[in-house]
């Protein structure tokens, strides 16, 4: 099956390594670009005149409502989307279009009811995830501005998935694109010339993203792309829905339980460290997230070719998509990690010029980021678990990392070590390290498994 864009690509026919970067660069430019709403607000908010690290750490603790609002949207996106990439490849467009019409629905309805309870329960959520009285007026600015936004974000997030899994890549990255651009264009605007300060951020962060949540909605509805949103397919088919959102757990999971990770790294590091510790941990949190959606980038990439020659029984093309994203994933990985080791103040000064925080952050990062270029491995092994359409393997994979072993660290670390700040920051290398190596071998059994049933076959 063809399907259209400015070059025409063929999923079952065409080289892997030239589909993989056509589809991956977008992709990638996609996910960085979609890091800047956030990370580019947290860089001109630190950089507020005498009250910047307060209000980027108050901000920092919107971060967990966030994650859990971008999760959400995963469920239904990045749960639907690889299933409409199979039925494609078994030339069912009919059923595809389904998918995508539900998962929109789904989106909307469940965007309308966060988008309540964060205006209810704003500020009970925010003492919560690490706020303090010298914090918390800066955090509930932001989050009461950023919930009415929160259907724009979804649907931005939710479609573009569908978008790119058609093989769109250049009107995915357009999507974010516009919206970024926007929100790099009226931050400062906002922020400095209009004196708006943290609110000034927030409103630029949601006029930007419903103007993506208009290009995504409006080019699904054109003649241009191959799956169209139709209004006869967004009635909620139970047998249509439930395998979405069955394959969105994991993504889910990953993406929402960011949220727990904050709650306790912060609540660790505000008894350790106080304020400054738990403003290090905004800044490594804004770095990881940036770190790890180009990974994902490369993973979208991927996923259209896998997903679509799994449905087409085209093992070698499977197993060739596949050694190219891991290979991909592992290199990135590892020039992050070269950065972070030989350079880190320089992504703190990014976020702030406070002296004393800049130091903290700087030794924090090489802790952090000291095993991730076995992140490299793990997002492109667990996310391939998604592209066959195996929710079960990649959602324990999910809970595994963080639930299981990364947040009972965070906790029994410092009880064992002097420096208990630095105990806290450690449980994240020793986690990923772990996690690491039991999501390549179960990749590895599941895929000999794999091979050895279609020979038999």
């Amino acid at each position: 099956m063809k399907l259209t864009m400015s070059n025409e690509v063929d999923l079952g026919k065409e080289s892997v390594k030239k589909l993989f970067w056509i589809l991956a660069l977008p992709a990638i430019l996609s996910q960085v670009i979609n890091a800047l709403y956030n990370v580019v607000d947290r860089m001109y908010i630190g950089h507020i005149p005498e009250i910047g690290s307060s209000a980027l750490t108050g901000v920092g603790v919107c971060f967990p409502i966030i994650m859990i609002i971008s999760a959400t949207a995963y469920l239904f996106g990045v749960g639907g989307a690889p299933r409409a990439s199979i039925f494609m490849g078994k030339k069912d467009n009919k059923t595809a279009e389904k998918i995508l019409g539900n998962c929109f629905i789904s989106l909307v309805i469940v965007a309308l009811i966060i988008t309540i309870i964060v205006l209810i329960f704003n500020e009970p959520l925010l003492y919560l995830f690490g706020a303090s009285e010298n914090t918390i007026g800066y955090a509930r600015s932001y989050i009461c501005i950023y919930a009415i936004g929160t259907i724009s974000v979804m649907v931005t997030l939710g479609l573009n998935a569908f978008i790119s899994a058609q093989g769109f890549s250049k009107i995915s990255m357009l999507t974010v694109l516009i919206g970024a651009v926007t929100n790099i264009v009226l931050d400062p605007i906002f922020i400095f010339v209009f004196n708006m300060g943290v609110n000034g951020a927030a409103w630029a962060t949601i006029i930007s993203q419903t103007i993506s949540a208009i290009w995504a909605f409006q080019f699904l509805l054109s003649k241009k792309t191959v799956l169209r949103l139709r209004k006869d397919c967004m009635k909620i088919e139970k047998d249509i829905l439930v395998p979405c959102i069955g394959l969105g757990v994991a993504p889910f999971i990953m993406q929402s339980t960011e949220s727990v990770l904050v709650l306790c790294f912060n609540s660790s590091l505000l008894a350790y460290g106080g304020d400054l510790a738990v403003g290090a941990m905004t800044i490594l949190s804004s770095v990881m997230q940036f770190a790890m959606l180009p990974l994902q980038g490369m993973t979208q990439g991927g996923q259209p070719i896998i997903s679509y020659n799994y449905g087409a029984e085209k093992l070698d093309r499977v197993k060739s998509s596949f050694k190219l994203q891991l290979m991909a994933c592992f290199i990135y990985a590892l020039a992050l990690w070269l950065l972070a080791m030989f350079v880190p103040s320089l992504f703190a000064m990014i976020f702030t010029s406070d002296p004393d925080l800049v130091e903290i952050t700087s030794w924090a990062l090489r802790i952090y980021l000291f095993a991730i270029p076995m992140m490299g491995i793990q997002v492109a092994c667990q996310q391939t678990f998604i592209a066959f359409g195996n929710s079960k393997t990649s959602a324990f994979l999910a809970i595994f990392r963080k639930l299981i072993v990364l947040i009972p660290l965070i906790y029994i670390l410092p009880m064992i070590l002097t420096d208990k700040v630095f105990a806290v920051f450690l449980a994240e290398p020793i986690a990923d390290t772990i996690a690491s190596v039991t999501t390549a071998t179960l990749f590895y059994i599941s895929l000999k498994k794999m091979i050895r049933t279609k020979n038999q076959g």
